[in-house]
């Protein structure tokens, strides 16, 4: 219906310019939107008002003209001007009624589009160090990582899921010490801890399995305990194998699997952070100060010049982030999203920065960031602040195991990312209309019971007589819920070019709101056939939507609840 109306208006913006009334060279760019208040019509256009200017006349008048110029259209019913010049548009029932043939024609495919013309995209998120189980910010960059991916396919895109290990540095060598202590019998209460180690019982896990000499496949290695209490060497491999596997079952329980894990080590192992030092001193960009060598990031955005290389020789986290970008951009993706916490904010300049001094042919404000702010867990309106596994944190786990895969994807990723999030375990457990994803995917348990309630009645969905009825679905609820669906395409295609999947969330809300309106006002199961088959074909569509868009959120659509 959007696009027709927007046909229809350039249609008759090039009439006005024929008839002198617009000039030849005024731009018809056509804003076409849904109305707030039905009352005014199902969609809404300010043409005349972006037009008037050019036009050298009053909205409201070339608004009249606009009209009078639009050509005649089975799918409008009325046209109004409303204000200073909006032009209101009714959709005729029998129009707006064929979204439903449509939805139930495409499918699972509703919605998807080709627009994205299988362009390399590679998004990298969740990227946890591997040296504890992941934590509920972790969940919420998985979620609104995998629901992005999820959303870019959907609309024509080659995606590539990438998951960055650290595994080098400082909190690594903590991890190592940590699980040695503890296989030598220390415990964090005990004064020779590691100033640094980390406490939580996780660490006692890793300290026993690495004791009874077991053996971790990790993604791309298998780890075979020694077993030595003074090889730290062999206890830094085994408990990042361990825990690397610990965090994929927790991201496996998630719904989430990735196509390529990066290690840090390999910039290292492949010579590829000493190659891109060597570029940034080559490419005059470095400078010595103090013992370290720094790089002139000012020369291309950052605040300050940043250190790269510390006095004792160690480099510094960005420069391997640099490295690691400049492989990215040589393993052809001209589009990469990283998708990190909000902690990250500061990296985001210095590495552009980096990356445009190496003059790689790099575009400016490579890559992308989509950056997600802090999750805040609640129980009774209490804070939920520690993990008996973790020590000091609420692990993804936990929330898994109290609410659920699907309560958890939903909510983690159902609100803007740049919004803090307090996640209410309560909530998400409850079976009540408050809770989005259980009023959600009951819309959708409700139509399959209307179905199977039919088919019990010898009453079975006929779709040819509902074709052929389905001007008869005139109630202002049903035409509500059908202007709905048929806005479904334009949502996914959004919220993939913005890069926010909460505007699905958002729509199932009010797809869901909208059907148990209609679902309460107009009765389904009538003696009609014609009728009853008609609006059971509006019920089947409404589900084929819902199911649709709770795949972009990775959460599931059960028949019965």
């Amino acid at each position: 219906m959007k696009e027709t109306i927007i046909e229809l208006l350039e249609a008759a913006g090039t009439q006005l310019k024929q008839q002198g009334i617009l000039p030849a060279d005024a731009p018809l760019t056509v804003k076409v939107e849904p109305t707030k208040d039905k009352a005014h019509g199902d969609y809404a256009s300010n043409l005349a008002l972006t037009l008037a200017k050019p036009a050298g006349r009053k909205p409201r008048d070339l608004a009249e003209a606009l009209v009078a110029a639009l050509p005649p259209s089975d799918a409008i019913r009325q046209v109004d001007i409303a204000g200073p010049g909006f032009i209101n548009f009714f959709a005729a029932t029998d129009a707006a009624a064929q979204v439903v043939p449509a939805i139930l024609d495409a499918g699972d495919t509703f919605g998807r589009s080709l627009s994205g013309a299988g362009e390399k995209v590679q998004v990298e998120f969740v990227s946890a160090n591997p040296t504890g189980p992941l934590h509920v910010g972790h969940g919420r960059g998985a979620a609104i990582g995998d629901c992005l991916c999820r959303l870019l396919e959907a609309t024509g895109f080659e995606v590539t899921r990438e998951f960055y290990y650290n595994d080098a540095g400082a909190q690594i060598q903590n991890l190592a010490l940590s699980v040695q202590a503890r296989v030598q019998g220390l415990t964090p209460d005990d004064a020779a801890w590691p100033e640094d180690g980390y406490r939580g019982a996780y660490i006692n896990d890793v300290a026993q399995a690495y004791l009874a000499g077991e053996t971790v496949v990790a993604d791309d290695r298998d780890v075979t305990a020694s077993a030595a209490p003074d090889d730290l060497d062999a206890i830094r491999d085994f408990a990042v194998a361990y825990l690397r596997r610990e965090q994929d079952l927790d991201l496996k329980a998630f719904g989430v699997a990735f196509d390529v894990y990066f290690l840090e080590s390999s910039l290292y192992d492949d010579g590829k952070v000493d190659a891109t030092v060597k570029a940034l001193v080559e490419g005059g960009h470095t400078y010595e100060e103090d013992g370290a060598t720094w790089l002139r990031t000012t020369d291309f955005g950052d605040d300050k010049d940043r250190v790269m290389r510390k006095k004792d020789g160690g480099y510094t986290y960005f420069l391997p982030d640099v490295a690691y970008h400049l492989d990215k951009w040589q393993r052809g993706f001209t589009t990469v999203i990283n998708e990190q916490g909000a902690d990250h904010h500061s990296t985001v300049t210095r590495v552009r920065a980096g990356l445009q001094a190496l003059e790689a042919g790099i575009p400016q404000g490579w890559p992308d960031y989509v950056l997600h702010q802090m999750v805040l867990v609640t129980r009774s309106g209490v804070e939920v602040k520690l993990s008996k596994r973790a020590g000091s944190y609420v692990t993804l786990r936990d929330l898994i195991d109290e609410v659920g895969r699907d309560a958890t994807r939903f909510f983690l990723a159902a609100r803007r990312s740049d919004s803090q999030l307090t996640f209410d375990i309560d909530l998400a457990r409850s079976q009540s209309n408050d809770n989005p994803v259980y009023y959600i995917q009951y819309a959708h348990a409700r139509v399959c019971s209307v179905m199977r309630r039919a088919q019990d009645a010898g009453q079975a969905f006929d779709r040819d007589l509902a074709m052929q009825h389905l001007g008869r679905l005139d109630a202002p609820q049903e035409k509500e819920l059908m202007n709905r669906l048929a806005r479904y395409p334009e949502v996914v295609e959004r919220a993939a070019r913005m890069r926010e999947p909460q505007q699905v969330a958002q729509y199932l809300m009010d797809l869901a709101a909208d059907f148990h309106t209609c679902y309460n006002a107009v009765k389904v199961m009538v003696e009609d056939d014609e009728l009853r088959n008609a609006r059971l074909a509006l019920g089947l569509a409404t589900r084929q939507v819902i199911r649709n868009g709770l795949d972009l959120m990775g959460v599931s659509a059960p028949e019965e609840m």
